[in-house]
């Protein structure tokens, strides 16, 4: 591990000038449930690590005229348990399938969602883009955790956050400081991720000096219902191999409108509208999940190790949808 400068801000303007030094060549802690395996990895090699969490701004859960304000600092734990975030089932989903007491009392929803992937290339020190001698090593090597959709550039690796899927289909607001103190800006959460096209970009829109402190979630209704989904490989602390989000808004039992977004198959939290688009003017059940399942995938690209996830992700989709209609139990594979 390099050496490097610490320093321990009180507010968002402190953080961002903090974090615009040394030519952006800085980190983010806040939990450290990841940083410091990056750092131990030589993944990163920061100039100065910024500890952020003793901004009271950024923590906590905040109802205002838009929805909930939930700051960056907000840990896994809380999201869980906190009486205003009850409504998004989806959440309390998505954070009870971290089965790490560490992690989820530790780790921050701005960790998970600026989370780096955890692509073996990237963590072995070839970039995130894989790359050796500016040629892709997931392209034909080991990639049967890689990703199906949205593959066709550089990029293989896929998007790690476990919430992200869930937020945007909420159509949560991303709330960035910087890159200069006081300038605040604000973007749908699904437009915070990028596909790097190139080894300088990384995999937000993030720039030097800024920094992810908040999210904002529409207020939710009541013909509204929301689930998210995990195929996990083990029962414990594991990262899901792909995973659906959804939010569906009913009358009369038709869905009115959808929203499907799927997890840890693409670079980006997947956005699928041929999903959506499958459900409106249906009533849920099997055969509509199915229908939707099978067009979030029939887009999909798997590379030479990797096409069953290709069927793990329709079953991903297929199964959050029958579960926000409560109709999980007893379905069919």
């Amino acid at each position: 591990m390099n050496s490097f400068e610490y320093a321990s801000p009180r507010t968002e303007d402190e953080a961002v000038g903090l974090l615009s030094a040394h030519g952006g060549n800085t980190a983010v802690l806040a939990g450290g449930t990841d940083l410091f395996n990056l750092l131990r990895a030589d993944c990163i090699t920061p100039r100065r690590v910024v500890d952020i969490k003793n901004i009271r701004s950024m923590q906590g859960v905040t109802a205002t005229g838009r929805g909930l304000l939930v700051g960056a600092l907000t840990t896994l734990d809380e999201i869980l348990v906190h009486p205003l975030l009850a409504p998004y089932q989806s959440l309390a989903q998505a954070a009870d399938g971290i089965r790490s007491i560490q992690v989820q009392s530790m780790g921050t929803l701005g960790g998970d969602l600026c989370h780096l992937p955890n692509c073996w290339y990237y963590r072995s020190g070839y970039g995130l883009l894989g790359q050796r001698n500016g040629e892709s090593l997931p392209a034909e090597g080991r990639n049967e955790f890689h990703a199906v959709l949205g593959n066709r550039g550089p990029a293989k690796f896929v998007s790690a956050s476990r919430f992200a899927p869930a937020l945007i289909a909420w159509g949560a607001i991303a709330r960035v400081a910087g890159p200069e103190p006081g300038q605040v800006s604000e973007m749908p959460l699904e437009y915070f991720y990028v596909s790097p096209k190139s080894a300088e970009q990384g995999v937000t829109v993030l720039q030097p000096g800024q920094i992810l402190t908040h999210v904002l979630i529409p207020e939710p209704s009541q013909e509204v219902v929301s689930a998210t989904y995990d195929v996990l490989q083990l029962e414990g602390l594991d990262w899901p191999l792909a995973s659906a989000a959804v939010c569906l808004e009913t009358s009369g039992g038709v869905v009115r409108e959808a929203r499907v977004v799927l997890g840890h198959v693409a670079p980006t939290p997947w956005v699928s509208l041929d999903a959506s688009a499958a459900l409106v003017g249906k009533e849920i059940d099997e055969r509509a999940a199915q229908a939707a399942g099978d067009a979030a995938v029939a887009r999909a690209t798997p590379l030479s190790e990797n096409e069953y996830k290709v069927q793990i992700a329709r079953t991903a989709v297929k199964r959050a949808i029958l579960r926000a209609a409560g109709q999980l139990e007893g379905a069919l594979s």
